[in-house]
């Protein structure tokens, strides 16, 4: 076995808890405690409520694993549906810059699930995680550019890490391993339509991802086969849904560079390519003292993926895509300083941040676009009415890993998002930030809320 995808079946099966540095191990803690925030400020979503109505009438009525948005405990499999629709909710889950894609909502909820089923430890848990981040994260640089236009990613990428995760869990061998990541990927799937309609999707997009992964990877325990080069093949992932696949990005400097140490925190509470200029404008109104009401107009200097993806949000419908809205996410900026949740609820029916909406474009910018996606660069222009115009260019926008959180900060958002329209209480989520910064001394990973 020495093609890529063998390769990374190989890497994944040998890996142990004493191959990782300890601060790949710590930023996997912080990443988890992110991630387990986002589940429970999604939890109450119409479209995470859809989810957990379906777990209730098809799932057990009670099982190994947690459900974090009814509290009840269900199979691993519904657990894990439920806690990734919810994590993706509210636009705050992690992001990997060069892959494109959000590693912890499809990879967490399937692999804590499991762990709970099968009495694993926070150890164990904490090297399926790490597998899942750094095959995951390689996958989605293999597919590229061309990929995510019409696909996302974290739908795509997403099933190959869930099953290595669970896998991991599973012990499977390096055959079983290359069969469950063979049976992942022929069940990938994602598009970006969805967008244009402000329909529910991206949810079912994780949901099925950290599913499809744990299913590929029970059925490869039990004997069942899945194509051996399902990444590079002839009629493989690339050859249908890339133009630009780039087989040396699978096994890149596999066990020395650790892409978990590569991913980035949200900081704003949307789509993770309006960061760089919300990072931007910010600078310009802080710096020159400049209030919404003195600005004319804002140029966003974007990459080609952030037109792709943001350019067909022109007049929100929902909060969620409203997220997805340039416009909406700087004026938010321009308003309030700040584009969180409580921002982001009202913003809909806020007359002034649609005015503001009205003076924000987008433009190609050639070195931004170069740049994407091992950097996003965030650049913009303001001109004021009085007819002044700023720049401000932000190399690395907050939580990107040269600029990113510290634990009180993680601890502080775990604590704004968990307690979101009263998911938990405070005391509640103190509890489960002490479990994440606790789980590699954990002998076996139970409930976490």
């Amino acid at each position: 076995m020495n093609h890529p995808s063998a390769e990374l079946a190989e890497f994944a099966v040998q890996l142990t808890y004493d191959d990782i540095p300890a601060d790949v191990l710590r930023r996997t803690e912080d990443l988890m405690l992110d991630c387990l925030a986002s589940v429970l400020a999604g939890s109450s979503a119409r479209p995470v409520q859809a989810m957990a109505k379906l777990a209730d009438t098809m799932g057990p009525a009670s099982g190994p694993s947690e459900n974090m948005v009814t509290r009840k405990t269900t199979s691993p499999l519904f657990a894990a549906m439920v806690n990734a629709a919810a994590a993706h909710m509210v636009e705050q889950d992690d992001v990997h810059n060069g892959s494109v894609f959000h590693p912890a909502t499809v990879i967490f909820p399937p692999a804590i699930a499991v762990a709970q089923a099968l009495g694993r430890s926070g150890r164990d848990l904490l090297v399926a995680s790490v597998a899942g981040y750094e095959i995951g994260i390689r996958v989605g640089e293999f597919l590229g550019r061309s990929h995510y236009k019409i696909f996302h990613t974290t739908g795509t990428a997403g099933p190959l890490a869930a099953a290595v995760a669970v896998g991991k869990l599973l012990n499977l061998d390096k055959q079983q391993m290359l069969h469950a990541l063979g049976s992942a990927g022929t069940q990938s799937a994602g598009l970006w339509e969805f967008l244009r309609d402000a329909a529910d999707s991206k949810q079912l997009h994780t949901s099925k991802a950290a599913v499809n992964g744990l299913i590929a990877a029970y059925l490869a325990h039990d004997g069942f086969t899945g194509a051996q080069r399902i990444l590079e093949g002839p009629q493989g992932l690339a050859a249908g849904m890339s133009t630009d696949a780039d087989p040396a990005r699978l096994t890149d400097r596999l066990g020395s560079r650790w892409t978990v140490l590569e991913t980035s925190f949200k900081y704003h509470a949307s789509c993770r390519h309006t960061h760089p200029a919300a990072d931007a404008l910010q600078q310009v109104l802080r710096s020159r003292h400049i209030k919404a009401s003195d600005i004319a107009s804002v140029v966003a200097h974007v990459h080609q993926g952030a037109i792709d993806v943001l350019g067909p949000v022109v007049d929100p419908a929902t909060v969620h895509q409203s997220k997805f809205s340039m416009g909406t996410v700087l004026g938010l900026i321009a308003l309030h300083d700040r584009a969180g949740l409580p921002e982001f609820d009202a913003a809909l029916d806020d007359p002034a941040v649609a005015e503001f909406r009205g003076r924000v474009s987008m433009e190609l910018d050639s070195e931004v676009d170069a740049a994407y996606p091992a950097q996003w660069i965030g650049k913009v222009t303001v001109q004021t009415r009085d007819g002044r115009s700023f720049s401000a260019r932000v190399d690395e926008p907050k939580g990107d890993p040269g600029n990113t959180l510290s634990r009180e900060e993680l601890e502080d958002k775990a604590l704004r998002l968990g307690t979101y329209r009263n998911a938990a209480s405070p005391g509640e989520v103190q509890a489960l930030i002490q479990r994440i910064w606790t789980l590699a001394d954990t002998e076996m990973v139970g409930r976490l809320v």
